[in-house]
């Protein structure tokens, strides 16, 4: 619940006993609901919703925390109340017939109150006391103070019984609240109530530049700290819900897994991975640059993942969207059927910011997504101040990192403003922010994509051109050309004539290569020739060398025969040459 998620009041648990409302985000701002045992004052100007609050106090009391309640009513009938709020699910007629809840119709006229002199309340103790005791009430609700004094015009003496009721009701030990109009200028018509209240919480439903908006304040508080801002409130079909966003301390949890943007290009630019989970997204540009697709791709894959997602549509409808997704090749109506796919669209102009905050938070409370988008944000400042927008978001983002919600919002960006600039001025809060841009060159518009920052982690710097084909989403590398960035047309008429100018390369290497083979074959067969001239001149040389080796051989053994039959002193030893035998030859 979206209510666990908020920050209580340290002091405000303990001390005072508090008595829940079972009202989403009114016992976060309040510390843990009303003063028990003491009265409590709702004001507000007509239709700002005080019966409705008082109603819920006791249904929620009677319901979710086993405490009957009295209903004391000085406008509607029981029959009234109980088809008022029938359309809200509450089944006051089954309440009653359980003894959970006691609705006492008071017409207020002289006649109907016991006078004794003066105007007193001894009529109403009596009847409200029966009442209290018929059912062992817990809670009471006095709607309005306006018609119980109404005839009482004596100030000194409604001062008097209004603390004597106070007292009245503090004896009784129940919770009370006791609806007040507002009067000019003050809390309440009588401005007296609010001094002998425990507690004054006041409702507002104010219109401005023909926006309603609903808020609700903690004037006062005795005994208890409380939240002190102003808190959009909403009225749907579940009751009143308060959107009781009031620290911004910054302590959300930091995930370190990583989820797929749906473009796996572009999870490699986002250092191959994607985006953090429960980090937000922004993606800006111009008119038709992409925003939606590229939402719908992040969509598309958190369903894949079987993740839950809930789309804020603020410019297209439903329908709108699917149909125009079916064209790049998503099918959401899957998603849709399987339940993983929850469509919100409204113009924004539909209620006001805080209405708008209070009713996303309680879609993004009762859905329970791990993805959301809001698409896109910009419209926003139709409905409100730059500032009150940013304001909004920046309570809405720490809405979402507290549950570890990925958020993706997408922004247009006015053509003629800065690239890196938003509208709303909310990319401080963004953790990534993805920027679309158009390229205008050669009579064509073709569409960028370039991550400006993406906290966290090593991303690309690089340009990619931003296809939207029939099936899906493309990133591819840009050309850069003599002139700068190419894109379409011109990126493909570059692309080609690299690819020519590669080939023609190409075929250049492999020209060179072949004259050097044909070369180095040549030099080997002039080598061949040369080494065959070698080894029949060398052949040659050792023949003629050996001939003459043999030719002294034979001259000195014929010396030697010679001096041997001249019978000679000692013949002299016949030197020999190496490898040479004394009769010739080689060996």
């Amino acid at each position: 619940m979206l209510a666990k998620t908020q920050h209580t009041p340290r002091s405000a648990v303990r001390g005072l006993p508090k008595c829940p409302t079972g009202i989403q985000g009114l016992d976060e701002i309040t510390g843990g609901g009303l003063p028990r045992g003491r009265p409590t004052l709702v004001c507000g100007a007509a239709g700002c919703g005080k019966t409705l609050l008082a109603m819920q106090f006791l249904v929620r009391g009677a319901t979710d925390y086993h405490e009957p309640g009295v209903f004391m009513a000085f406008e509607e009938t029981a029959d009234e109340l109980a088809k008022n709020v029938a359309s809200l699910g509450f089944n006051l007629p089954a309440l009653i017939s359980r003894k959970q809840l006691f609705i006492d119709y008071v017409y207020v006229e002289r006649s109907e109150i016991e006078e004794t002199g003066e105007y007193d309340l001894e009529g109403l103790f009596i009847r409200l006391g029966h009442a209290i005791d018929s059912i062992g009430a817990k809670r009471v609700v006095l709607d309005t103070v306006e018609s119980l004094f109404a005839a009482l015009p004596n100030m000194l003496v409604l001062r008097a019984e209004l603390r004597r009721l106070f007292r009245w009701l503090k004896d009784k030990g129940v919770t009370v609240i006791i609806t007040a109009e507002q009067g000019n200028g003050t809390l309440t018509r009588h401005d007296l109530e609010e001094y002998v209240s425990d507690c004054v919480v006041r409702l507002d439903h104010r219109v401005t530049d023909l926006v309603s908006t609903r808020r609700l304040r903690i004037v006062k508080y005795r005994g208890s700290v409380h939240g002190t801002n102003e808190y959009p409130f909403l009225i749907d079909e579940a009751g009143l819900f308060v959107l009781p966003i009031t620290s911004l301390d910054l302590q959300h949890p930091a995930s370190t897994e990583r989820i797929s943007s749906g473009v796996a290009r572009l999870d490699s630019m986002l250092g191959g991975q994607g985006y953090f989970r429960g980090s937000t997204v922004l993606v800006s540009g111009t008119a038709g640059t992409g925003k939606s697709s590229l939402a719908a791709h992040f969509v598309d894959a958190a369903c894949r993942r079987g993740e839950r997602c809930l789309y804020f549509a603020f410019e297209e409808s439903l329908h709108q969207i699917t149909r125009n997704m079916r064209s790049i090749g998503l099918n959401l109506q899957p998603w849709l059927r399987k339940g993983r796919l929850y469509f919100y669209a409204a113009r924004p102009t539909l209620g006001g910011l805080e209405q708008h905050l209070a009713a996303m938070a309680r879609m993004i409370d009762t859905f329970r997504p791990h993805v959301v988008v809001l698409d896109p944000i910009t419209n926003f400042v139709s409905v409100g101040q730059i500032a009150d927008v940013k304001s909004m978001l920046m309570r809405l983002v720490d809405t979402l990192k507290r549950q570890q919600i990925t958020a993706l919002f997408t922004s247009l960006t006015a053509a003629d403003s800065a690239r890196e600039q938003t509208a709303v001025g909310i990319s401080s809060l963004m953790d990534t922010w993805l920027s679309l841009s158009t390229i205008e060159l050669n009579g064509e518009r073709n569409r960028g994509l370039y991550v400006i920052k993406s906290r966290g982690m090593a991303h690309s710097n690089q340009i990619r051109e931003f296809l939207i084909t029939d099936h899906g989403i493309e990133l591819v590398d840009v050309n850069l050309g003599p002139s700068g960035v190419l894109t379409g047309s011109a990126r493909l008429a570059q692309a080609s004539h690299d690819r020519s100018e590669a080939v023609a390369r190409q075929q250049e290497v492999e020209r060179r290569r072949h004259d050097l083979e044909h070369r180095h074959a040549a030099l080997d067969a002039q080598i061949a020739v040369l080494r065959a001239e070698y080894e029949r001149e060398a052949d040659e040389v050792q023949n003629s060398v050996a001939e003459l080796q043999q030719g002294e051989q034979r001259t000195q053994v014929d010396r030697a025969e010679m001096t041997r039959q001249r019978k000679a002193d000692k013949a002299p030893a016949v030197r020999r040459t190496p490898g040479v035998h004394a009769k010739g030859g080689r060996q």
